[in-house]
């Protein structure tokens, strides 16, 4: 309906203003929204270089790093969004020039694994399972709730 009663270049505008809009609620809905744990989920021990009780930074200190983590967190996902959005067109062009921009493929240096041709290997040779080990442990970084006071346990205190 949008469409038929406003210009396409308005109409796209709309349409990514109410997104914008859909997106900043459901942000502030994930923040207000009480954090629940994971079933199942296992906490990964720490590593080696965490700091010793001589070398703990300040609680401010530690906030702020939360909070400009939490920052280039979330323009991290903003930004994957919009290069998704993007290669929808970009990755159905072929190779060419395109106004002041020049769309090309070329192969990557990086490699991985075939791991068909891995147990395709393991099996003929009788090897058993091919080995695998976990991933690096993610680091995760949220807000803590805040637990209402029990007003009868702070009485029994101040008594």
């Amino acid at each position: 309906m949008l469409n038929l009663l406003t210009s396409p270049r308005t109409a796209r505008t709309v349409r990514g203003l109410i997104g914008s809009l859909v997106e900043s609620a459901a942000d502030a809905i994930r923040a207000i929204a009480p954090a629940t744990e994971q079933a199942g989920k296992t906490l990964a021990a720490d590593p080696a270089d965490v700091f010793g009780l001589d070398e703990m930074p300040e609680t401010r200190d530690v906030e702020a790093a939360a909070v400009e983590y939490e920052r280039a967190a979330d323009q991290a996902r903003r930004a994957d969004r919009g290069k998704r959005a993007a290669r929808k067109i970009l990755d159905r062009l072929p190779a060419g020039r395109y106004g002041n921009w020049i769309v090309e493929r070329v192969t990557s240096s990086r490699q991985t694994a075939d791991l068909d041709a891995i147990r395709a290997t393991y099996k003929r040779l009788g090897l058993g399972p091919v080995p695998m080990k976990s991933n690096a442990p993610s680091l995760k970084v949220r807000r803590a709730e805040v637990i209402p006071a029990d007003t009868e346990v702070l009485a029994g205190v101040a008594a």
